[in-house]
């Protein structure tokens, strides 16, 4: 079996991130920051590592503005709910996820203004567009690091410049970047970005997160969701300090143990170290791939400027068929459709078919590039035929 769908989730995970979890279930148990008790003042420690291990792994400099969420999604919505205001203009890119275009869409129906930046056929950003397109009520600038369709990597740097010089938020969707790409929030001007554990973190579902950076004025946030937090409980108002004003409700603090695992794996082998091997496979299937009579890829088709995320179909074949058989024919298993990001497809042009996902990762290998790139030239010759 190949797997392939690491655009998705991530597997295998580092044999750590198993024991780090069966570590809290086993011995500790306990809810962190509600009682005064050794297991749960270490359950507390435990939380406040991954705290630490999020600020290492981006260059975020205070772990108290890392607030736990349980997935990119939640986070993205933490940010954009909490911080937009009927009136307000955001600016977004045609790449994004809908997990960044479907909370805008709502928040157009409550009064928010939306100008969705038009990407090139490979998907990427003009940042001069994005210059082009503030407007004097403009907020938040909202993008996805890379385009979970295509790879894509957009010039996140360069937008947070912009945004800084114009006195905006920039929050950055990290779903497919966040340890498998070099992210320093200071140097690229990010304010809010929000994450996933369970993809190139390498930790398990259910885990996630939104870094807050000294430009964002939390007292003007209102939280998602309130509730219990362990803190002033003799209040009925939710705390105004952060983590705890976005962090209501028990949190999953063995799930957060699996991930500060898995982020110290990924500081360990080191991001740039993993982003050369996931370069090289992506390479390899992309240049494999186009030598396939029948076969298009789409965006960049240079590694160096993209994720290990190809994207691709075959004429004459459905991507549902040739996903289906390159499961039960070849044993490589990936995606296909339209990954939840309709508007990146029509910015390819493959709306609304969709298009068959490679999603390699840390622990994939040439032999397996090569063999799904043979499976896939084999369904192509049938298809021509």
């Amino acid at each position: 079996m190949i797997y392939f769908d690491n655009a998705a989730t991530s597997w295998p995970k580092p044999p750590q991130v198993a024991e780090a979890m069966m570590h809290f279930l086993r011995d500790v148990g306990a809810n962190p920051g509600r009682s005064a008790h050794r297991t749960a003042v270490e359950s507390g420690r435990i939380v406040y590592a991954a705290r630490e291990a999020v600020c290492e792994l981006v260059n975020a400099p205070d772990p108290l503005r890392v607030a736990f969420t349980a997935n990119v999604t939640v986070a993205l919505n933490m940010a954009l709910w909490g911080l937009l205001r009927p009136g307000d203009h955001v600016i977004t890119s045609s790449m994004e996820h809908n997990s960044v275009m479907r909370p805008l869409r709502a928040l157009e129906r409550k009064g928010v203004e939306l100008t969705v930046v038009r990407c090139s056929p490979e998907g990427f950003l003009n940042p001069a567009d994005v210059q082009a397109a503030i407007r004097p009520n403009t907020r938040m600038i909202v993008l996805n690091h890379a385009s979970n369709v295509a790879g894509t990597i957009l010039p996140v740097r360069e937008v947070g410049h912009i945004a800084h010089a114009h006195n905006l938020l920039l929050l950055v969707d990290a779903a497919q970047t966040a340890g498998a790409y070099p992210i320093d929030v200071q140097a690229d001007g990010i304010d809010l970005l929000a994450f996933t554990g369970h993809k190139s973190l390498l930790g398990p579902m259910g885990t996630g997160g939104l870094v807050l950076g000294p430009r964002v004025d939390v007292s003007r946030m209102e939280p998602l969701i309130r509730g219990g937090t362990g803190s002033r409980s003799e209040r009925e108002e939710q705390p105004d300090f952060l983590p705890d004003m976005l962090e209501s409700g028990t949190p999953n603090a063995v799930g957060i143990a699996g991930l500060e695992a898995g982020i110290r794996w990924v500081l360990e082998r080191g991001v740039e170290a993993i982003r050369a091997h996931e370069m090289a496979l992506a390479q390899r299937a992309i240049d494999g791939l186009r030598a396939i009579p029948g076969v298009t890829v789409y965006g960049p088709l240079d590694a160096a400027r993209q994720t290990a995320t190809v994207s691709f179909n075959i004429a004459g074949m459905e991507p549902s068929e040739a996903g289906l058989r390159l499961d039960e024919e070849h044993g490589i298993l990936c995606r296909v459709g339209l990954h939840c990001a309709p508007a990146a497809h029509k910015t390819l042009g493959t709306f609304p078919v969709g298009t068959v996902r490679f999603g390699m990762g840390v622990f994939n290998t040439a032999d397996e590039v090569d063999a799904a790139v043979a499976a896939v030239e084999a369904l192509a010759r049938e298809a021509r035929r």
